[in-house]
């Protein structure tokens, strides 16, 4: 009884100081190191774990995942006593369907790979599919019936960072675990999340650098396009701060304008970009957070208009296969940045993309950055769960710091051990007339996230 006493008190100290990562604070930078172009994982943390993960043996299971390659049956829909329950919160329709609906599939497939390799504890799990329609309030109060309602374990869900901060409030109170599977802003620390999408410091600056110099084309003025909401204006602002301030790139030669979610007239903004572009100065860069279906017009409009992208390319943080598939003509020779290509060449990857389409009995069904990041949150919480032996959700957290898993497209990811994000690499990919990507150039290796950059707050 006495080491048992002991043993809770541990845990309460230990959990009264994890609630500190709520606090969104740059102070908060004190949690993390500058990003490495790590050739090794394991080096790249060997510092972070020393400091915080001394009482945990680093275990590695991502052996016990590759039993998952075999091919997934149909998605359960019945929930049988006994189940671990996860829920899955993306939009089925609104103007974030095109992005969201693929997420669903892949986690719903993921889900019956594992069961099919025994479950989790020797437990099936049980996905419960929500449809907040793109909207944030739905979002919210779907999130907190998941929770409170269905009672499950972890939700793997949301795509923009507006989505996100609606469910946060739920997640808190019912001290859930949410798995956001997208790029976003940093700016946050939440402790019952985690973030398996790329943070500024592992997409954008890496490729804009790449970009700024001789080798990337020597861009030196930048229009930057946006969504109007979160996850657009803050990433902006850290885009614009880096280039100003890490780049030395005049703030007059950086423009910047947004649109609402859903816009389709694009006419006036393309003729911005063509002034913008012409008033001389340097080659021009137009740096895209738009995101949803307005993509597709915004890209319209550029080729209506005769803007080429060998005149004006864009530079694109949220335009990935799905999207470019609604989309034609393709906006060949355009970029985009992603940790992930569908157009991988190795043989893990080819397999993924045959055993996915056999599932969704469509043999043209695409796979996407964020739909592999769905796909590791699911792998890499049943990793956490199984080392801990509970899904309790204290339990599960503790687990999570420093799980490991190989990508199909190569190399591994792993879970930091003190900020909740991946380490991931970073590359940049030119749009194909067939809708994919060639690649053009990639970061050496996985990049360390650093949540809350300098470049956040203007000077």
């Amino acid at each position: 009884m006495a080491a048992e006493r002991n043993y809770r008190a541990r845990r309460q100290g230990k959990h009264a100081r994890q609630r500190t990562m709520q606090v969104h604070s740059p102070s908060a930078t004190s949690f993390f190191t500058q990003p490495r172009p790590a050739g090794a994982l394991e080096s790249a943390h060997c510092q972070t774990r020393a400091q915080s993960m001394k009482r945990r043996q680093f275990l590695r299971t991502a052996s016990t995942s590759a039993a998952l390659a075999g091919l997934g049956l149909p998605a359960r829909d019945s929930i049988a006593a006994g189940d671990i329950k996860v829920g899955i919160l993306h939009s089925q329709t609104g103007t974030m369907a095109n992005s969201e609906k693929p997420l669903i599939d892949m986690a719903r497939m993921t889900i019956d790979d594992i069961n099919k390799a025994g479950g989790v504890m020797g437990r099936q799990v049980s996905a419960i599919v929500r449809d907040p329609a793109s909207d944030w309030d739905t979002f919210a109060s779907m999130a907190r019936d998941l929770l409170a309602g269905d009672k499950v374990a972890a939700v793997f869900g949301c795509w923009t960072s507006a989505s996100r901060k609606a469910v946060l409030p739920a997640f808190r109170e019912r001290n859930g675990l949410l798995y956001y599977p997208v790029q976003y802003e940093g700016e946050e620390l939440e402790r019952n999340v985690f973030y398996t999408g790329p943070t500024p410091n592992q997409q954008a600056m890496p490729v804009l650098s790449y970009l700024y110099s001789s080798a990337g084309g020597g861009y030196r003025r930048f229009f930057l396009l946006g969504s109007d909401y979160v996850y657009p204006r803050t990433a902006n602002r850290i885009i614009r701060n880096f280039l100003v301030r890490g780049k030395e790139i005049p703030a007059g030669d950086i423009a910047e304008t947004y649109t609402p979610l859903g816009h389709r007239d694009y006419a006036a903004i393309v003729a911005q970009i063509r002034d913008f572009a012409r008033a001389g100065g340097g080659k021009t860069l137009v740096v895209s957070t738009l995101n949803g279906d307005t993509n597709g017009h915004f890209y319209k409009a550029l080729a209506t208009a005769g803007i080429s992208a060998a005149e004006v390319p864009v530079l694109a943080f949220s335009v990935d296969e799905s999207e470019l598939a609604t989309i034609d003509p393709k906006p060949a020779g355009h970029l985009a940045a992603w940790p992930y290509f569908m157009s991988s060449e190795t043989p893990e990857n080819k397999r993924l993309i045959a055993r996915f389409r056999q599932w969704t009995g469509n043999e043209q069904a695409l796979v996407t950055d964020a739909m592999m990041a769905t796909r590791m949150s699911i792998l890499l919480w049943r990793q956490a769960v199984e080392q801990a032996r509970t899904t309790r959700t204290e339990e599960v957290i503790d687990a999570m710091a420093g799980q490991r898993l190989k990508l199909a497209s190569g190399g591994a990811v792993l879970m930091d051990f003190s900020n909740h994000h991946l380490l991931r690499p970073i590359r940049l990919g030119r749009i194909r007339a067939d809708g994919q990507f060639d690649l053009v150039w990639e970061s050496e290796g996985p990049l360390r996230a650093i949540p809350f950059t300098p470049y956040a707050k203007d000077a």
